[in-house]
C-alpha cells in the first residue's frame, strides 16, 4: 500500500491547475500588471521608483492634476499575421497599468522630473524651500 497525498476536493485542484497551465503543458506566467513602487524621502526631494521592465520611455504617460500624480502606460505588440499561416501557438503582448499618488503640499510641482533606465522609471519630486529642514544656527546670548 502506498501513501498518496490528495487535495481535499476535485474542483479546487482542477480549477487551480486550469488557471496555472496552458493546454500545451507549459506554465502560464501569472504576474501582476501593477508595477512595484519604492518611495524614498531624501533631504531635498522624494524619489519614486517604479519597476517596469520591457517598456520604452515613450510608453509612459505622467500627469499632474492639482495634488494627484498619475503614472500610466499601455503597450501593445500585435504583429501582423500572415493569412495563410497556421499557428500552433501565437502570443500577443499587451500590458497596461495606472498608479495614482496623492502628493503632499510640500512638493514643488513645477520641478518634477522623470527618467527611465534599466527597467526602472525614476521620478524626482523636489521639496519646496519652505519644507526643507532649517540649517543649524547659533543663537548668541545677549
Amino acid at each position: 500500500m502506498s501513501l498518496v497525498r490528495r487535495n481535499s476536493g476535485f474542483f479546487p485542484s482542477f480549477l487551480d491547475t486550469m488557471a496555472r497551465e496552458d493546454w500545451f503543458g507549459g506554465l502560464e506566467r501569472l504576474s501582476d500588471t501593477i508595477p512595484a513602487v519604492n518611495i524614498k524621502e531624501l533631504e531635498k526631494a522624494f524619489a519614486l521608483e517604479l519597476a517596469v521592465p520591457g517598456m520604452k520611455k515613450e510608453d509612459f504617460k505622467i500627469e499632474l492634476d492639482k495634488d494627484v500624480l498619475t503614472v500610466s502606460a499601455e503597450v501593445s505588440d500585435e504583429s501582423k499575421a500572415e493569412q495563410d499561416a497556421q499557428y500552433s501557438r501565437r502570443e500577443f503582448k499587451y500590458a497596461s497599468f495606472k498608479r495614482v499618488f496623492t502628493l503632499p503640499k510640500a512638493i514643488d510641482k513645477d520641478q518634477i522630473n522623470a527618467s527611465y533606465t534599466d527597467g526602472v522609471l525614476n521620478l524626482t519630486l523636489p521639496k519646496l524651500e519652505a519644507a526643507l529642514p532649517a540649517p543649524k544656527r547659533l543663537v548668541e546670548i545677549a
